[in-house]
């Protein structure tokens, strides 16, 4: 009697297990944790955005950004432009107010008509924020801003975007080439790292002074203004590798050059 008891009560524990698992397992359940993207969008001279190329690539990488970062409620994305000012330069701020509704207890026909609505939902939010995104690129900037380069001006910005806890997703449609004219500050376009080395040696010694910014572990591309003919002369790949060691210094979980 009493080994009959113990296997009721063992059979019954094991069932009730497998519905908790099968409860946290079940997609319409789980919520994704909101996503914090910034993209900042170079406006200084060294870069035209209207061209073709540029325009077409840059195009394209915000479609896929808004397209793979905006997902439900909550998630959010900035705009800054690039220039003299970085730090001061946001140009755009949207957070996504599509929801999926919660469809745990809810039949087959159910959920499918609210997967329907959702989807119709954040498919009108992903276009209008498209829109607004694509109309900041190709805003000009013909003020005297556009003479210098401040990308470490944008560290300050990602650290704030750390503090929110989200996932962050950082995203440069740049040329890279930091220009500031201050002293203690680099100049890519009259002085650019000869080398990988050199490079790495700069970003290293220039890691000391900004880990003052948190930035946490963000994921970092970016997306050069250059064809895949480009000259050496034209994208020295030795300023892509000071960043990509510069934002690892800094604690970055993944950096890509696009």
């Amino acid at each position: 009697m009493k080994k009959n008891l113990f296997s009721c009560v063992l059979l019954l524990t094991l069932a009730a297990c497998s519905s908790d698992n099968s409860k946290e397992a079940d997609p319409t359940t789980a919520k994704a944790e909101p996503l914090y993207t910034l993209i900042f969008l170079d406006k200084s001279v060294s870069v035209n955005a209207n061209k073709a190329f540029v325009s077409q690539k840059y195009q394209g990488a915000v479609n896929e950004i808004i397209e793979q970062n905006i997902r439900n409620k909550g998630d959010k994305l900035d705009v800054y432009f690039i220039h003299e000012n970085t730090s001061k330069a946001r140009a755009l701020s949207v957070t996504a107010r599509s929801e999926m509704e919660d469809v745990s207890s809810a039949n087959a026909t159910d959920r499918e008509a609210a997967q329907t609505s959702f989807d119709l939902s954040l498919g009108r939010e992903k276009a209008a924020i498209r829109q607004r995104v694509l109309q900041q690129l190709a805003a000009p900037n013909a003020s005297s801003s556009n003479k210098e380069t401040d990308i470490w001006a944008s560290l300050p910005v990602i650290a704030k975007a750390n503090e929110s806890g989200a996932t962050v997703k950082v995203y440069y449609l740049s040329d890279m080439v930091e220009s500031v004219y201050s002293a203690g500050r680099r100049d890519f376009h009259k002085t650019p790292p000869k080398d990988n080395a050199q490079a790495d040696s700069w970003a290293k010694a220039d890691a000391e002074q900004l880990k003052r910014y948190t930035i946490g572990s963000p994921e970092v591309s970016m997306v050069l203004p250059f064809a895949p003919n480009a000259s050496v002369k034209e994208n020295n790949p030795a300023v892509t590798q000071y960043w990509q060691t510069l934002f690892q210094e800094l604690g970055a979980g993944n950096v890509e050059e696009q």
